[in-house]
């Protein structure tokens, strides 16, 4: 008995193995420093801000290589991490404010391997270095939020339809809404109900006046809450690219939490600054027709509110908002050309335009005031300084901040783009843009896990996770070449193969390798050396029962076959059950074992017996084998 494959099948083998190789092979040509030229809210890297950044790089005598130009904007490329820091300041300086500079690393891979899609994996936040943030979602702060947003549009729809209510006012228990009478309840209820019907609306007794309690149904407030957390995503997902942060990652966890992570972030001050500040704008109009000092004595009039500037002078202005930062789609920093003062420009939509156009020409030569509102988060410290815990959390406690801005007479009807002075200094105008641009966040996010990964420690990582699985591989090989001798050889070859095909499945994948997932390479290379075990087992069970060597071979490539894919697939289930139910790490480590389990069922079972059939296969008087 001859064991042959056909040809077909040898040439499927090679192509596999030809394919994996070429494609892992990006990973062994590590990384350049580069720099990553991108655009602020609406403004674009075009083939003019490239040239201008390399006119001033060549000027400076900075030697860069392989400038490109994206969707995602241009990268220059470096040969040093000295060079790239000087480039960084010297194009920032260049381009101005209208333009990110970030720092980057770009694969060294050759060109060649580029045209045809190959990549090295993307390194997590365990090897690359940066900062992980873990931020909690304040759910009650977003349906107080729902709430107020009730108030407004309920007033409206009894105002319009001419109901007899008297007000609507946000309670601890609900929404207040109090009638004239019994007769206007009845119309208000039957009119919300048709208009609101994600209210719960009942009568509340014991009252002065008929009233009725509006609270939102269990369906709605799921809704809200899970709208809250992902305009939370989309928002931390536009700060953290206008951030210029290559490949974060901002993902849900569960129902209320966040996973942040961003590569290559050393200044988690500055991170947690920009991440965790909910702030916006609302647009109000001054009442200028009630007097100020009564409203300070105690006689705010209804409707009102009393506000202060950032000197701390009051100011009296109507609590309706004319429009807020949700209609902004784009905000920039600048400088004034006439006073040289830092100013915000500001563009609406169509809807924000609308409105801002028929308020200003409706209220000429009045005063229209932009207040900026802002929700803190800070840990409670006790008296020695250290932060109080509760049950084993940090205790976060939010503060609002409104503060008026700037209240400019209106001297004529204001459209789509406007600007806000009075803000300070430029890096305040610059955080403020950012913030606007990016959009507020819909409820306010607590910091409940902070962790910082240094660069050498990254290093670090890989060196140890590269170093136990070499060592585990040379191990296991010495091992099988002393146990079962050529037999032994072959299936360190196969691991061999094995090992490639993972690297190049994640990178075809363009997985992002953490710590974990090192450690489902490792243990993927034990794993991957059963398959041969069992088969060359096999293999001796059919020598000592007398069978030629080409009868055993066959026979026991056969036989094993059924018992390696049955523990390879409850093994797989495994692995998929915590791909599927994990995050974060877990997920990682999932991803490594059951590509691995596959890789190496192909490499166990093909890989090795191709290669015994093409050291003894043609033989047909074949004595002995080494096994």
């Amino acid at each position: 008995m001859n064991n042959q494959y056909p040809p077909w099948k040898n040439l499927l083998i090679a192509v596999v193995i030809v394919l994996g190789m070429l494609y892992a092979l990006p990973n062994l040509y590590g990384e350049d420093p580069a720099i990553q030229i991108s655009g602020v809210g609406s403004t674009s890297v075009g083939t003019g801000t490239l040239d201008r950044a390399e006119a001033a790089l060549k000027q400076a005598g900075l030697p860069y290589s392989r400038p490109t130009l994206g969707p995602k904007g241009a990268k220059l490329r470096f040969v040093d991490t000295e060079t790239q820091l000087r480039a960084k300041d010297l194009v920032e300086k260049t381009l101005g404010e209208r333009y990110t500079v970030a720092l980057n690393l770009e694969p060294a891979t050759p060109a060649w391997l580029s045209a045809i899609g190959a990549k090295p994996m993307y390194l997590g936040l365990d090897l690359r270095g940066g900062v992980h943030f873990l931020m909690e979602v304040d759910m009650k702060a977003a349906i107080r939020k729902a709430m107020e947003t009730e108030v407004g549009d309920l007033r409206h729809l009894l105002g319009n339809a001419n109901v007899g209510y008297l007000s609507v006012d946000r309670e601890s228990d609900g929404l207040h809404i109090a009638f004239q009478n019994e007769a206007s309840l009845n119309a208000g209820r039957r009119l919300i109900e048709r208009h609101h019907p994600d209210l719960i609306l009942r009568p509340l007794p014991n009252h002065r006046l008929p009233t009725l309690l509006a609270t939102l149904s269990p369906a709605e407030i799921q809704k809200k809450q899970h709208f809250a957390l992902v305009q939370n995503v989309t928002a931390l997902r536009r700060r953290v690219n206008d951030l210029g942060v290559a490949q974060p990652i901002i993902e849900q966890q569960g129902k209320r939490r966040i996973v942040v992570e961003l590569p290559g972030v050393q200044d988690t001050a500055r991170a947690k600054q920009i991440l965790g500040r909910t702030a916006t704008l609302a647009v109000k109009m001054v009442d200028e027709s009630h007097s100020l000092a009564a409203a300070l004595a105690g006689n705010v009039p209804p409707g009102d509110k009393i506000y202060y500037d950032r000197y701390g002078h009051p100011i009296l202005l109507k609590r309706h908002t004319i429009y807020s930062g949700d209609d902004i789609v784009d905000a920039s920093a600048g400088f004034d050309n006439q006073t040289s003062q830092p100013v915000v420009s500001i563009t609406l939509d169509a809807r924000g335009a609308a409105r801002n156009e028929r308020v200003t020409r409706r209220n000429v030569n009045k005063r229209m005031a932009v207040v900026y509102e802002e929700i803190r988060s800070h840990l409670v410290r006790d008296a020695q300084g250290r932060p109080v815990l509760k049950n084993g959390h940090e205790v976060m406690r939010t503060h609002r901040i409104e503060q008026v801005i700037t209240a400019p007479v209106i001297r004529e009807p204001i459209g789509a783009r406007f600007q806000i002075t009075g803000i300070g200094s430029i890096k305040t105008a610059r955080d403020l843009a950012l913030l606007l641009r990016a959009g507020a966040l819909a409820a306010p996010v607590k910091i409940i896990e902070e962790r910082t990964v240094g660069p050498s420690l990254g290093a670090a990582n890989i060196r140890r996770g590269f170093d136990s699985t070499m060592i585990g591989f040379a191990a296991i090989a010495v091992f099988m070449i002393v146990y079962y001798r050529f037999f032994g050889l072959i299936a360190a070859v196969a691991l061999v193969a094995n090992m490639m095909l993972l690297v190049a499945l994640l990178s075809l994948l363009q997985a992002t390798l953490t710590l974990p997932g090192i450690a489902g390479i490792a243990l993927t290379v034990g794993m991957a050396i059963d398959a041969n075990v069992l088969i060359f087992e096999r293999i001796r069970e059919e020598l000592r029962a007398g069978n030629t060597p080409q009868a055993s071979i066959n026979t026991g490539y056969e036989r094993a076959l059924a018992t390696i894919i049955d523990s390879n697939i409850t093994t797989l289930i495994a692995g998929l059950a915590l791909l599927w139910l994990g995050s974060g790490p877990v997920r990682g480590f999932a991803v490594t074992l059951c590509i691995g389990i596959m890789t190496s069922m192909f490499t166990g079972v093909m890989v090795s017996r191709a290669l015994v059939n093409a050291y003894y296969g043609r033989r047909r008087r074949l004595s002995r084998i080494a096994i």
